[in-house]
């Protein structure tokens, strides 16, 4: 990927958390939303910091280890999203534009994930 790709997508993983705080900001004040809320918010902004590290990695393998906890911390905010959606009883935030940039988020970094482990493979040992 070259430098100028890899700054939009660190950019986007930014903006995909400060999005996902903003979107929490929304939601009912009762005690069960703030500890999703609190969750949600910790595993957008982890995954957009752990993304940023990523990035910076040292090695391949380095890079695929990063990128593994950066795909838990997107699914992970993508399930907040659904719980909330459960206790509503609706669909409605899983709609929402934070939810489907979670979703394209995540594939793009299980396809990193892939292509660098098919690199790693064609090396020789």
């Amino acid at each position: 990927m070259n430098p100028d790709s890899i700054e939009r997508l660190k950019n986007r993983f930014k903006i995909w958390a400060v999005e996902t705080i903003k979107f929490a900001r929304n939601l009912p004040r009762d005690e069960e939303y703030m500890i999703l809320r609190k969750q949600m918010i910790r595993s957008a902004s982890g995954g957009a910091a752990n993304y940023r590290a990523a990035c910076r990695s040292k090695s391949d393998r380095d890079f695929i280890n990063k990128l593994k906890i950066v795909e838990e911390e997107i699914d992970e905010t993508m399930f907040w999203i659904e719980m909330i959606d459960m206790l509503r009883d609706e669909e409605r935030y899983k709609n929402e534009s934070v939810y489907r940039e979670a979703n394209e988020l995540l594939s793009i970094t299980i396809a990193s994930i892939i292509t660098t482990r098919k690199r790693l493979a064609r090396l020789p040992s």
